[in-house]
């Protein structure tokens, strides 16, 4: 679809070109540049590694590497070309490489990225600061979406994307066409798979098939668990009621809260949320909210043990305890029992879980 200028008496079509006539590199003008403003191929998506290629065929390398706001990588490819080539494959051969990245290799990679430009930048806390600081390193990209960037695609590459689409991978094609203006070079950017009228019904479908696939290969851990600390025990506890119990013992026998979360590097900076003063369960959640919304960031009780007889009141401050923990709450369970031998903390799965 031509582009026109609007003068005093006609339309005026603005010619197109391509980016090798109007003399546009693909590394160096447009990824150099998109880089730096994705937001206009893909908003909510934060780069954090550039020709990136963390395997042994150092050929193969990945244009632009982003995380978006759901905690799933994404992987950007650019051509320059007319039709695209045949980048969906190159893409999808990326995609699979990164899949298996955790959140502490993407930490390791955006680190490597923004010392390239001598940035005074924490790359975990940005990452966080992204994210959300309630992210749980557990569910860190249990997805790797693609977008394909070119001047034009070609109808087998379309196909392609479609068909993959429909079994649940999150491919979108961005078209960025140029045009000659008196020798100034414009480019229109239009999404076109999906198309962005469709884009949430088939987020929608996407979904569900997710859901679907993985309540076929995936069944949620409901063992119950026996825990004992400081003499006193409590039976049949689920996972995170499990680790909240051995931590609410111990800050009861005088540990402070900061002194626990250094004991857990991959998620110290979010064991604990702390608001200043001795507070009830309902003011702490007014503060709680008041104090993340000044942040851009939003505050759900259900992650948080912040009901009355919960809370943690510590040297006049008030602390509640996260309550999403996932896979690796036995692991921080085991820390705590050899950080601190005399609260005689111990475990075991309940007995009467096969009764259930």
């Amino acid at each position: 679809m031509p582009i026109y200028e609007i003068t005093s008496d006609h339309l005026k079509k603005i010619e197109e070109t391509t980016f090798s006539a109007a003399g546009k590199r693909e590394r160096t003008d447009l990824q150099r540049l998109l880089r730096k403003q994705i937001e206009i191929i893909a908003p909510d998506v934060l780069v954090i590694a550039e020709e990136f290629g963390d395997w042994d065929d150092s050929r193969r390398r990945i244009d632009l590497l982003g995380i978006d706001k759901d905690a799933n990588l994404v992987v950007i490819e650019l051509k320059r070309t007319e039709d695209g080539g045949h980048m969906e494959l190159q893409a999808l051969r990326y995609a699979a490489m990164v899949s298996t990245m955790t959140f502490e290799e993407a930490v390791t990679v955006y680190g490597d990225y923004i010392g390239e430009s001598d940035q005074d930048i924490d790359p975990q806390q940005e990452l966080l600061d992204f994210l959300g600081d309630e992210m749980d390193e557990e569910h860190f990209a249990q997805d790797v979406g693609i977008i394909l960037v070119s001047a034009e695609f070609s109808k087998e590459l379309t196909s392609s994307v479609l068909w993959l689409n429909d079994f649940g991978l999150d491919i979108r094609c961005v078209r960025i066409k140029p045009y000659n203006d008196n020798g100034r070079t414009l480019i229109d950017v239009q999404q076109v798979i999906p198309l962005p009228e469709a884009t949430e019904y088939q987020v929608k479908v996407s979904v569900k098939t997710r859901r679907e696939r993985t309540a076929r290969t995936f069944k949620k851990d409901l063992t119950k668990y026996d825990m004992s600390a400081h003499g006193l025990s409590k039976g049949r506890l689920a996972t995170r009621d499990a680790i909240f119990y051995v931590v609410q013992s111990l800050c009861d026998h005088g540990i402070a809260p900061a002194q626990i979360a250094e004991l857990i590097p991959w998620r110290s900076n979010r064991v604990f949320l702390q608001v200043e003063g001795m507070h009830s369960s309902e003011e702490f959640i007014k503060l709680a909210n008041a104090k993340l919304e000044a942040n851009g960031k939003a505050f759900d009780p259900n992650r948080w043990y912040c009901k009355e007889g919960e809370l943690i009141i510590q040297n006049g401050n008030t602390f509640a305890f996260s309550s999403k923990w996932g896979i690796r709450w036995m692991q921080a369970v085991k820390i705590l029992k050899k950080e601190f031998p005399e609260a005689n903390i111990e475990y075991q799965a309940s007995q009467q879980n096969d009764m259930n």
